[in-house]
């Protein structure tokens, strides 16, 4: 397989030879090179692209500068010898090639690199050069053609390389031609399609050729179509005019389009079947009105006989063409570096996969290895090399391929060759033998080639017998060992390279014996036993004891306080018991989930041991991606009894992979888990609406899958529609998994038609669920009509009412959302939206005195409809501006009585109606309002209490200005209340303060008067009196009025 790359011919070009790679990263590159034309040259006229090939070399520093390599590079499979002046230099190991000519330089390229480890070859590039010449008729010839009769344009493409897309302009730019039903422009020969000429379709056509990979264009010369005047074709079947090959070869995850389109009349309609009665998957996109059919990332499962259908009511037509799928070689085993000594056998596995399955050969150093020798076995992509030796050493490639592709692998073959060496292995110092029993020493050197292993004991060579043997690796095996057999024991290796020698001592000793004889013991747990452990034992060895529990070894200190060692003084009296122990249930078995639904999962399970105590009941945990670990889970039942073995989890979330485990409970305690079950998903799918959008469009969206639910590659959608009331779906694939929108444009959709929709999700692995049908409106049109009678008036200064007479709220073709209410002063308007079937609106914040002209207009999801007449409102006078002043109270007996001064209007003001005197208990509760026409009122208020007054005007322009807070303090009942009033003096103000002493049996006021300044702060202090309880304190604070 080659990739494709892009540079400017007639320019310079680099080849880059990678070779000092850090890491493996990956295979050499491999491609198509296509060069860009003159054309794109002088458009672009600094830029040049660079070809890189890298070579994918083994350990660090395969070409660094204590290993140089030596680069050479082959066109053709002959080698390029670059020479002074000409265009061909290496640098660095780059092949750089001067004035690329377009014809000497196409071809495949391959770069070698050796270096004192081998030799290794890239995978092949091949280099081919783009361009687009012009066209070169200038003219053609009229098309004649009957009406009702289908035509072919012809295009007939320039002289080009590289892929090219074709678009047609009716007339003159930028009006292009478009696609739909009846007309069909096809990407592989360029050709215009009429199926059934029409007399607007008379006039000229220009074919627009476009290279896809030098970007540029070219338009053909003008074809008219003109209409003869000798009658009108009449109705005929259809004839398949753009077909499909027989055999269409498909690569693995590429993206395949077969075009089909008749020519006839009546128009005929284009449907897609697989021959074998498979229904399509959801990925498959049939579009351009059924014109062309694409199926992105093409699997093996896609590929098949697909019949193209055209009919029409005089009949019909259909041609077949089968996908074959093909894979170029990927590998899934590749060889590693590897060190051996000499007589080892290599065995190095080299596996790909493809289709057709690929075929395999090896490289030594660049050139095929020579499987002659009986020594070398190449198969199936498996090679063995035994009886290693030096002249082994080398860079190795594997190369798999088939007739769609190439691929290498390289790793390198070290063989070492070293005298015996015991530096890394020695005897053991010494080795301790049970008299009786077996002993193995082993004899470990370090060389290559493997030599010869002999042993002695003391000084003399070690005879063996049935008794005594050398095993094949050198090791010394002495079994029913004796007191004789200890001693000096020395291993000695040798081979063509040298000798060396490694001695130990063998000690010989009494074995020692268990004495203390087995029991039984049932227990409980919490309860404390003691296991006793006596032994017999050679007397010059250090006693060690182990414990195990089930097998496993017990770590004293690490298991609590579950376990402790007891003297063995103690040990001696006691006879060794083995405890049947009660505990927590074993882990229940085989947990499954048996169906899922949005929010629950049922489960089923299987009872593990109950370790001598009858299991009384289960709890079910489950965990997610997003969980903290294991929760505890709500379960239908509630709770779940010892022999309950299944049940059902709720108040799960939708769309999330949960695995469960089971835990069983007794009355020692809660077991250990069950194995969690398999990760199952909750269902659900993506939540559908739409509506709205352009004329003649159906917009469905929904909420996209977020990525950590999508379950691999490959991921996408399936839009499906119909209808309400039609049988078949149409389906549309969306292949960004972050699409949350599909837009369905045809000329024949009927404004504001209910469709039913769904949407469903695939990935490379299959095909998921669809979401529940929902009903969508496709786009509506704009209202037609203007509301009537419409009419304003002032309510306020900053106030206007308008009314109007709605239009029906909804036709076969359009609804009526709301009305958009514009008032307008001068030339500042803002647009006043209401919702549904209102009839007016109150609009605010207007400026008193002023005129505004107020229109109306109907909208909905399409847009606004036409303005209504226009009419105008003048908004009356202001409010006054200025707030009551010179206000007096007055309290006597559960009564506050208020006086102000007359407020008067200014002339641009209206005049005042009335006031509205507030009060409340404190600045900060909600006021009671009383209105009057009069300047003064009686209120009755409850006693014990304290208020806040503030007294405002207000005319027909609204309310005016609040008057200062005025603080009245708590009302006393049946006594005389403090009151205060002021009057202005010339130089100040003058202020009448009453202080009222509780006296008994009466009350006696005592009247103080004094004259005092503006803004300043008086206290007033009353004396002691023979028969008063108690005395006022106030402070006062006089404002100039």
């Amino acid at each position: 397989m080659k990739q494709s790359g892009t540079i400017l011919s007639f320019g310079s070009v680099f080849f880059f030879c990678k070779t000092s790679i850090v890491e493996h990263l990956g295979d050499t590159l491999n491609g198509n090179l296509t060069l860009k034309s003159l054309q794109s040259l002088r458009r672009h006229s600094s830029y040049v692209h660079d070809i890189i090939m890298q070579i994918k070399l083994f350990y660090k520093g395969f070409c660094d500068a204590s290993c140089a390599c030596i680069h050479r590079w082959k066109l053709n499979d002959s080698f390029i010898t670059p020479r002074p002046g000409s265009r061909y230099s290496l640098m660095g190991g780059n092949l750089h090639i001067a004035h690329l000519n377009k014809q000497e330089d196409v071809g495949i390229y391959q770069c070698m690199a050796s270096n004192s480890f081998g030799t290794i070859v890239s995978r092949e590039a091949s280099l081919h050069v783009a361009y687009l010449e012009n066209f070169k008729t200038q003219r053609r010839s009229p098309v004649r053609v009957r009406e009702g009769q289908g035509v072919v344009l012809l295009c007939g493409p320039p002289p080009h390389s590289g892929e090219l897309s074709f678009t047609w302009i009716f007339n003159e730019h930028p009006s292009y031609v478009t696609q739909d039903t009846r007309r069909f422009v096809s990407q592989k020969t360029g050709n215009l399609y009429i199926a059934k000429v029409e007399p607007s379709d008379v006039g000229n056509y220009t074919c627009v050729v476009t290279n896809t990979v030098t970007k540029s264009s070219v338009e053909g010369p003008p074809t008219p179509l003109v209409l003869r005047v000798d009658g009108v074709m009449g109705e005929y079947e259809p004839k398949i005019e753009v077909q499909f090959p027989e055999v269409v070869p498909v690569a693995k995850s590429s993206t395949v389009k077969l075009e089909c389109f008749a020519l006839g009349n009546p128009v005929p309609t284009i449907s897609w079947k697989k021959v074998d009665g498979a229904s399509f998957t959801r990925k498959v996109d049939i579009n351009k009105a059924s014109g062309v059919l694409e199926i992105p990332y093409f699997q093996q499962e896609d590929a098949g006989m697909y019949e193209c259908v055209a009919e029409n009511s005089r009949g019909k037509n259909s041609v077949k063409g089968k996908l074959s799928y093909y894979a170029a070689p990927h590998f899934t085993e590749k060889p590693q570096d590897v060190q051996k000594t000499i007589d080892e056998t290599l065995v190095w596995e080299c596996k790909a996969s493809g289709k057709p399955k690929p075929s395999y050969r090896w490289l030594k150093n660049g050139e095929p290895l020579d499987p002659m020798e009986d020594r070398v076995q190449v198969n199936n992509g498996v090679l063995t090399i035994s009886s290693l030796n030096l002249a082994d050493i080398g860079m190795f490639q594997c190369v798999a391929e088939n007739k769609h592709g190439r691929i290498f692998t390289n790793a390198e073959l070290r063989v070492v060759a070293i005298a015996p060496d015991f530096s890394q292995n020695l005897l053991k110092a010494q080795t301790l033998a049970r008299q009786g029993g077996d002993v193995l020493i082993e004899c470990k050197p370090r060389m290559s080639p493997r030599g010869m292993i002999s042993w002695r004991k003391g000084k003399e060579a070690l005879r063996e017998s049935h008794r005594v043997m050398v095993l094949d690796n050198g090791s010394l095996r002495i079994s029913n060992v004796s007191k004789s057999d200890a001693g000096m024991y020395t291993c000695v290796a040798r081979n063509q390279f040298g000798v060396a020698s490694s001695a130990g001592s063998l000690l010989v000793k009494d074995a020692t014996v268990i004495t203390s004889p087995a029991g039984h013991l049932d227990v409980t747990v919490g309860e404390s036993i003691v296991l006793p452990c006596q032994v017999s034992h050679d007397p010059t060895l250090d006693l060690k004891f182990t414990w195990f529990f089930n097998e496993q070894l017990i770590h004293f200190g690490s298991h609590g306080a579950y376990f402790e060692k007891v003297a063995p003084q103690t040990l001696s009296t006691q006879s060794l018991i083995s405890p049947i122990i009660l505990s927590p249930p074993g882990p229940p078995v085989d947990c499954q989930v048996t169906k899922m639904t949005e929010t629950t999962a049922s489960l089923s399970w299987g009872p593990g041991t109950d370790n001598h105590s009858p299991i009384l009941s289960y709890t079910i945990q489950a965990r997610t991606p997003f969980s903290l670990g294991w929760q505890a889970v709500t379960t239908v039942p509630e709770l779940l009894g010892g022999k309950q073995l299944s049940a059902t989890v709720t108040d799960l979330s939708s769309w999330v992979d949960y695995e469960f485990r089971v835990l069983a409970i007794n009355s020692i305690g809660t077991g250990e888990p069950s194995k969690p079950s398999k990760k199952a998903r909750t269902k659900d799918t993506p939540r559908v609406s739409g509506g709205g959008g352009g004329r003649s469009e159906l917009v469905i969206t929904w909420e996209p899958v977020p990525e950590e639910m999508q379950s691999g590659p490959g991921f996408g959608y399936v839009v499906a529609f119909r209808p309400l009331g039609a049988q078949g779906w149409m389906q549309a694939a969306v292949t960004s998994p972050d699409a949350s929108r599909y837009v369905f444009k045809n000329e024949s959709i009927p404004p504001f038609s209910p469709y039913q929709v769904k949407v469903g999700v695939y990935n490379n692995k299959g095909e998921g669920p669809f979401s529940p049908v929902t009903t969508i409106y496709s786009a509506e049109e704009e209202p037609s009509r203007a509301p009537g009678r419409l009419r304003a008036r002032s309510v306020l200064a900053s106030e206007v009412e308008v009314t109007w007479k709605p239009l029906p709220w909804s036709n076969n073709r359009r609804r009526i959302l709301g009305y958009e209410v514009k008032p307008t002063q001068q030339e500042a308007a803002t647009v006043i939206r209401t919702a549904g079937n209102k009839t007016s609106v109150l609009i605010r914040d207007l400026e008193g005195s002023s005129t505004y002209y107020v229109c109306l207009r109907a909208y909905n999801s399409a847009g606004v409809g036409p303005q209504s007449n226009i009419v105008n409102v003048t908004t009356k006078k202001p409010p006054p501006s200025q707030a009551p002043v010179k206000i007096m109270w007055n309290t006597s007996n559960s009564k506050v009585i208020l006086k102000w001064d007359q407020v008067h209007a200014l002339e641009n003001e209206s005049e005042v109606t009335g006031y509205k005197v507030m009060y409340s208990q404190d600045k900060h509760s909600r006021p009671n309002v009383v209105e009057t026409n009069n300047t003064s009122l009686e209120l009755s208020l409850p006693v014990n209490q304290g208020y806040v007054i503030q007294i405002k005007p207000f005319s027909e322009g609204g309310e005016g200005i609040s008057s200062r807070q005025i603080t009245i303090p708590k009302i006393a009942g049946r006594t005389h209340s403090p009151s205060m009033a002021r009057r202005l003096f010339e130089s100040g103000c003058a202020i009448w303060i009453k202080l009222c002493v509780l006296l008994l049996p009466a009350s006696v006021v005592q009247l103080f008067e004094t004259r005092v300044a503006p803004i300043t702060e008086y206290v007033i202090l009353v004396p002691s009196i023979d028969k008063c309880t108690h005395s006022h304190l106030a402070s006062v604070l006089c404002t100039s009025m």
